[in-house]
This record gives structure tokens, sequence and C-alpha cells, in this order.
């Protein structure tokens, strides 16, 4: 069963089993960031805390990210995840959203980041006020998924350095994954470590994953689900 646990008096997290959503209210309008694993009343959930008009934004277009989309008109989303998302049928139309774009709640804008990698529509959140970044799947200090369709380790470095040239905006992360917050000096460790994936200099371990085989790469820090070459 999922937990919702109060961050502040504006903003709610959902524990949905080994994945995490957000429900942020401003003084019109509330968002919901992602939808959860096993949620499709994610909707619901969120109406338990918030009473202001609800809407939906998807970091990416996951299984674990969208189980309550169907339950939405339209859900804010990154249209280079169309793909990614039309593979899953879940409902919510797409508007768009890209780099730059702020959505306000009412006195709290929300700036979307493009970091494409871990998919390729994958946006990052800048609550510009509260100084928090949600990050997705992208940074985080659980394993992070790099193999089969949509996933680009040479894309994710670049869109972690972008994150670096924020970093003054910013004072802690939400990810959807693993701890609960993170600290953002993790961008630059999730960097090096996929340079030294690329460059050949990590030493992986070949694992079985939902029938797939990769190769687990494992830092202090953090880890990468690989495609086997």
């Amino acid at each position: 069963m999922a937990e919702v646990i109060r961050i502040n008096e504006n903003t709610w997290r959902v524990e949905d089993g080994m994945v995490r959503f957000f429900v942020l209210e401003g003084m019109e309008k509330a968002l919901m960031i992602d939808s959860g694993m096993t949620t499709p009343n994610a909707m619901d959930i969120a109406k338990t805390v918030t009473k202001k008009p609800l809407e939906l934004l998807n970091t990416h277009a996951d299984r674990d990210h969208i189980s309550g989309n169907g339950a939405f008109e339209f859900c804010y989303m990154s249209p280079a995840e169309e793909g990614n998302y039309g593979m899953k049928g879940s409902g919510a139309a797409i508007r768009p959203i890209k780099e730059g774009d702020v959505l306000d709640l009412g006195d709290r804008p929300l700036e979307i980041i493009d970091i494409p990698g871990h998919t390729p529509g994958s946006v990052a959140i800048l609550d510009v006020n509260a100084r928090v970044l949600f990050s997705g799947d992208s940074v985080q200090s659980g394993t992070i998924y790099m193999f089969g369709p949509f996933r680009n380790l040479a894309d994710y470095i670049p869109s972690m350095q972008k994150l670096c040239t924020y970093r003054n905006r910013f004072d802690v992360i939400y990810p959807s994954h693993g701890a609960f917050p993170v600290e953002p000096a993790l961008i630059e460790k999730l960097i090096g470590g996929a340079r030294e994936i690329l460059d050949g200099k990590a030493q992986g371990e070949v694992k079985e994953l939902f029938g797939n085989q990769v190769i687990h790469y494992q830092f202090p820090y953090a880890g990468f689900f690989c495609e086997l070459k």
C-alpha cells in the first residue's frame, strides 16, 4: 500500500514500493509528479492531501511512473518521450513541455529541464522558490537503468553536466528511487561513474534482470544496469 509522507506544508511524497511520486501544491492548483507503479488510484491519493485542481507531470514514461495516468485527461510530458509512452498504452494525452517552460501553480513556479539519457524525454523539475530539484530516475542513489530501448548512456553525461550549470539554484534533490533526499554532489559522482563505464574502466557483473542479460556496475554512491556487449 502506498504511504503518503508530508515533506512540508505544501509538498508530499508518496512511497509506492521501490518508487516514489510527489504532490506539490501552489496557491491556485496542485501538481502530481509521476503517478506510481502500483497506484492506478494515484489521483485519489493526491486528493487526500490537496483540494486544489490537480494536474499531472511525468518525468518520463517508464511503467513504474505512469500507473495512475489513466485517470487524467492529459499529462505534461516531453514529446521526445512519446515512443516510450506509446508502448505502454497509458491513457492520458501528452501536453508537451520543453526546456525552459515554467508551470506556475500559483506563487510556485516549476521550471522544466531536459535531461535525456535514461530515456529520450526524461526531465527534471526545478521548484524555483523552494530551491529543490525533482530528478526522476536520472539522479538517485539506487540503480539507474541504462539497458533496452530508449536508453543512451552517452546522452546521459551531458544531461548531468547541464544540471551542474543549475547548481546555484537548488540545495537538495528529490529523486524517484533510492535514498531521500540526496545531495547535489551526487551529480558529479554519477558523471564520473558513467564516464568510467563508457571508457571501459569500470568493473561490472553480468546479471539477469527481467529476462535480460545486463551488466551491473556498482559504485559506492549508486549503480547502473547497462547493455551486455
